[in-house]
């Protein structure tokens, strides 16, 4: 199997995926962002069919509109009391978009299926170092603000005290949040987006309280749907985002019984 290119390039993406979604993912899931993520799904669908439609790679075109929409539809949606309309007002307004651009383009059909539900077994190696380099810049900067990163998502009241600000740390994850979107929507695109910036992190709370420990387990079970998923779609020519996602959940029911019985004990 890896003999053959296009699995070895799978599976270098997938690792970079996988351990960007499952960092981002913990955050994402303290700071109760998973609508975000949804949002930035949609927003990531049309900047790919925007690129198709301009002849550039989906994935600048990804990064493009979330990155520039990301801080917006964020600090739009803080009050809870609007943001169920700013998500289904955004939401709409992106999916129209996208399907616009495909309809202007030429590429319709293959396009739209690709961006929607993932081509990581057709990436190219330019797509792949492309992928590699924005998964880096993604971990250093998550490094560098990890301690303001964790007191912000964790102990709001303690990064207070400690004159955290917490404004910046907010921007700046946005726009981590942004590129990870873009990097993960490259295996399980962009309609499936949520499971592996979401579902990794969220099972692994249920095994470990420590934020270090979460972060190790969400990047164990993202890179265990990745690749196990990997290995089927091979194996069977079944599309990979779904069994990632299979997996993903599997991980998810496995993670709640665990929890059920531990507080039955």
């Amino acid at each position: 199997m890896l003999t053959l290119a296009f699995m070895r390039h799978a599976f270098i993406a997938s690792t970079f995926i996988a351990v960007v979604s499952g960092i981002i993912g913990v955050f994402v899931v303290a700071r109760q962002l998973s609508f975000l993520t949804h949002t930035l799904s949609e927003i990531g669908f049309a900047g790919a069919s925007f690129a198709v439609f301009a002849g550039w790679l989906p994935l600048n075109g990804m990064i493009l509109f979330t990155m520039l929409s990301s801080v917006l539809v964020g600090q739009m949606s803080i009050k809870e009391s609007r943001r169920e309309a700013v998500i289904s007002a955004v939401s709409g307004l992106f999916i129209g978009l996208g399907i616009l651009f495909l309809s202007l383009s030429n590429q319709s059909a293959s396009s739209a299926t690709s961006i929607l539900f993932g081509s990581v077994v057709g990436i190219s190696a330019a797509e792949v170092h492309q992928l590699i380099i924005l998964s880096v810049v993604v971990l250093v900067v998550t490094l560098l603000m990890y301690r303001p990163l964790k007191f912000s998502s964790f102990d709001m009241v303690g990064a207070r005290v400690s004159g955290v600000n917490q404004t910046l740390v907010s921007v700046a994850f946005l726009v981590l949040l942004a590129l990870s979107v873009s990097v993960a929507a490259q295996i399980v695109g962009s309609l499936l987006i949520f499971i592996l910036l979401t579902i990794p992190a969220a099972s692994a709370k249920y095994f470990t309280h420590g934020v270090a420990k979460m972060v190790g387990l969400a990047i164990l079970f993202a890179l265990l749907g990745t690749w196990t998923g990997l290995l089927l779609g091979y194996l069977t020519n079944w599309p990979v985002s779904f069994f990632i996602a299979a997996i993903e959940v599997v991980i998810y029911v496995i993670a709640l019984l665990y929890q059920n019985f531990i507080e039955a004990n």
